[in-house]
């Protein structure tokens, strides 16, 4: 198993205010620490839920989520359910002027700031999520701090962050799928995400007009630029959720419900946690029924996932085509129309290069599920959260659950894309699970 940075770790409780509580840690490749595995294992518990985090760039960040989220579980479930919790922990990372309602980690900004220099967290946050690149990451660093009136500077900017993005020397012509924000112009790729950040701001604020203030010449465009450098990282995130997923969490839950077959799993995932989860699913053998539900809180992948077909190209399937099928229960789609991550940035990284809308042709092949929930699934209810509250959730098949209501506060860059410790999202995972009183 290599090493993941950030302090990560197996952790029995520590910090945690239910219980049975444990971690299962991977690395960037999928690999479990197997002591934690075999706690899992032991657990007393007639049903586990499992929780994948989305962007936190260390344990303690997500081991706070987790507490915050699994607390009100306890009151929630009937008297025959026996729960037990398990956080994932995977090497990740946000930004630390991405603010988290209600709780930042120790010592991060207390209000979201739109400089362009790097803050010490975020730079070391950087260093544990790209490990060995310091010279790379430094010179970023000094080029956001300095933020010269030159073209060669924001080239030289755009190359480094390819380089980090493991996309040097890989080209839109024979790898389509590169986003185009790393094959575009750099230029206009950092104008973009300018205005992209401004409309963030807007949203953000609950204004119709302008957000940031975009301003004149080069100089102006740095802004995109550190915009460019966080969309690296989400797209490093987001091969690597995968990764995890399919070769890591989906292996290890087999292995815990052949030793276990009684036990009830519950999966739940957010922003690229949502995609871990998902991916494991591909693990599960073919009429295995131990996944018993999917909460996925805005979900940071394709709405077009789980189709048999695309809409745009009836030859191809999502990523994900059918596997809702082998769970056996809902797979629940919470999304907000508030998240500005998913709403606004998400195309952006999900577009491809070449497409000849232009790179801000926001056109809805590139929607994320935590946006505007399951596409192209026939026969996927659309609910508002106030519906399944009252009335609780279809027994299986794709469900899209519009959380707005509660998943709505956040600044920018990301709006409420954060904002998901809410009782109503954790009677959701119960509903969803049929664990409820």
């Amino acid at each position: 198993m290599t090493d993941i940075g950030g302090g990560f770790g197996f952790g029995a409780g520590t910090g945690i205010g239910v219980g049975p509580y444990a971690e299962l840690t991977f690395d960037s490749e999928g690999d479990v620490d197997r002591a934690a595995q075999g706690t899992v294992s032991r657990m007393e518990a007639t049903d586990v839920l499992v929780f994948a985090h989305g962007w936190n760039s260390d344990r303690s960040t997500a081991t706070r989520l987790y507490d915050r989220f699994f607390a009100p579980f306890p009151a929630l479930v009937g008297q025959g359910v026996r729960l037990g919790y398990v956080g994932v922990v995977w090497p990740s990372m946000r930004f630390s002027d991405e603010p988290i309602p209600d709780f930042e980690a120790a010592g991060a900004l207390a209000e979201p700031t739109y400089g362009c220099a790097l803050d010490p967290l975020t730079r070391q946050a950087l260093g544990e999520f790209w490990p060995g690149r310091r010279t790379e990451l430094d010179r970023l660093a000094e080029l956001l701090a300095e933020q010269p009136e030159s073209a060669v500077a924001l080239i030289e900017f755009g190359a480094l962050v390819r380089e980090l993005a493991g996309l040097d020397g890989v080209h839109a012509v024979t790898a389509p799928a590169v986003p185009a924000i790393f094959a575009d112009d750099v230029l206009e790729v950092c104008r973009a995400l300018s205005h992209a950040l401004a409309r963030a701001g807007a949203a953000a604020a609950g204004t119709g007009g302008p957000g940031l203030t975009i301003g004149g010449g080069l100089r102006g465009l740095w802004g995109g630029a550190k915009e460019l450098l966080r969309q690296a990282t989400y797209y490093t995130m987001k091969k690597r959720a995968g990764v995890v997923g399919e070769r890591g969490l989906g292996p290890v839950l087999a292995e815990l419900a052949a030793a276990r077959p009684a036990l009830r799993f519950h999966l739940v995932g957010h922003s690229f946690g949502a995609r871990v989860v998902s991916f494991s699913l591909r693990a599960v053998p073919d009429g295995a029924r131990y996944v018993r539900s999917v909460t996925l809180l805005q979900g940071a992948f394709s709405h077009y996932a789980f189709a048999d077909r695309l809409p745009h190209d009836r030859r191809r399937g999502g990523a994900l085509r059918g596997l809702h099928r082998k769970v056996d229960g809902p797979v629940v789609a919470c999304h907000s129309p508030h998240d500005s991550a998913l709403r606004v940035f998400y195309p952006l990284a999900s577009r491809m290069a070449g497409d000849s809308a232009g790179l801000l042709g926001f056109d809805e092949r590139w929607g994320a599920i935590g946006h505007d929930g399951v596409r192209a699934v026939p026969g996927a209810p659309r609910l508002s959260l106030a519906t399944v509250l009252r009335e609780g959730l279809p027994a299986d098949g794709c469900v899209s659950v519009d959380a707005g209501s509660v998943v709505r506060r956040g600044g920018a860059p990301s709006g409420a894309h954060s904002d998901i410790c809410h009782e109503e999202l954790a009677r959701v995972v119960v509903s969803a699970g049929r664990m409820g009183r």
